[in-house]
This record gives C-alpha cells, structure tokens and sequence, in this order.
C-alpha cells in the first residue's frame, strides 16, 4: 500500500512570494495613475493655453498612461475653431499638443467666417476685412476659401468686401482698402491681392480704383 506523502508549504516561501505580489501590483498602480508633469501647446493663435486644457480635459493633469491620445483628439475636435491635433508623448511624463486650427478670414453679420466658410462666435477683436452686403452660403464659402490665401499682412488692410456681381461675373467683389483704395477683383483670381503693395509703389501716392478682376488697370478717384 503506497504511503501518501505530505508536503509542507514553507511560511518563509509564501510570505516572500506574497511581498513580491504585492510590490508588482503596487509599481504598476503607481505607474498607471502616475499624472501628466508638463503639457506643452504650439500651433495655436485664436484659443488661449488655458481653453486648450479645459476643452481637452487635461486642466487637472490626470493619468499620464490611463489618458488615451484619442480621448484627447476627440474632446479638442469638438471644438469648431481646431482642424487638427497631434498628440506626442515625451519622457518625465510631459504631453505635447500639436493644434491647428482654421483660419479666420472675415466678419459678417456679427460673426466671423472661417475659412471653410463656417460663421462662429469669437470673444476677441480680429483685424480681418468685414463683408458688407448679404450673400448665399456658397459665395460666402467661396469667398472664404479665397480669402485663405491671401497673406496676413494684406489681409489686415482690406477694411470692407461688398459683394458686386455683374452680367459677366457672378464672382466679383470690391475691396475697400484701409488706405482709401479700392480694389476690384474675381474669386479666380484673388491671389493677385497678395502683390498689393508692389502696385501701390507705381500710383506714387495716388488714390482711386484698381481693376483686377479684368486685366490691371488704375482709375484715379474724382
């Protein structure tokens, strides 16, 4: 008849493999629920440093590992001024935000326009032309667009759009200039606003109306 043999567990043994337990399971806690040290913001120019984290929801500086990068991306795109986001992790716990935002072009009707042609709300006072008369929402989406590539410096001195669609073009627009000219131009071609200051040189301090949506014509104002 076979003998049955017990086996002691050894206290010392147990207790130790408790110890290590509990020391791994504590690291990873501590690890997971280790907080954001630095979140560092670029790319931003309408939304200040301190919407950015109320909106993205790290304002308390949570879990560094336990805040996915996705939660973050989709919280800041709920916001309509913010076209992308680019999340980095960097070591020490530090999170960088990459944000690009839409670019504002111009106001209407108390609101201001996006480059997509999107009218939002915004709390602060921009230098972007203001658009007089009314217009449908696909001329003013083409205006946006338009206006997108016109370059910052020249934007901030056009003072007013009105909308002059004649027999030929459905696309025209007068420009009122901060300097007293006016400028004629076609949505096809509103890049040419860009070379605004090179032309305002050959007028030797002449004021009146420039023609750019027909060739590049100057008529001195009466």
């Amino acid at each position: 008849m076979a003998k049955r043999v017990k086996r002691k567990i050894k206290i010392g043994n147990l207790v130790r493999f408790l110890v290590i337990l509990i020391i791994i399971f504590s690291s990873i806690y501590l690890v997971l629920n280790s907080n954001i040290k630095n979140i560092v913001i670029t790319g931003t120019k309408y939304l200040s440093d301190e919407e950015v984290l109320k909106e993205s929801k790290l304002n308390d500086y949570p879990s560094f590992f336990l805040t996915l990068d996705l939660s973050i991306k989709n919280n800041l795109k709920k916001n309509n001024l913010i076209k992308e986001v680019k999340v980095k992790r960097k070591i020490f716990n530090e999170i960088e935000l990459n944000i690009k935002e839409y670019k504002i072009v111009l106001s209407y009707k108390d609101k201001y326009v996006m480059e997509n042609g999107k009218m939002i709300d915004y709390k602060n006072d921009l230098r972007v032309p203001k658009l007089i008369n009314n217009v449908d929402d696909k001329i003013l989406k083409d205006l946006a667009v338009s206006l997108t590539d016109v370059h910052e410096d020249v934007l901030g001195k056009i003072s007013e759009i009105e909308y002059v669609p004649n027999t030929y073009d459905k696309g025209r627009f007068l420009l009122y200039m901060n300097d007293s000219n006016s400028v004629y131009l076609t949505l096809t071609k509103f890049d040419k606003i860009n070379y605004y200051d090179d032309v305002l040189e050959q007028l030797e301090g002449k004021k009146g109306f420039l023609y750019l949506d027909s060739g590049n014509h100057f008529k001195i104002m009466e």
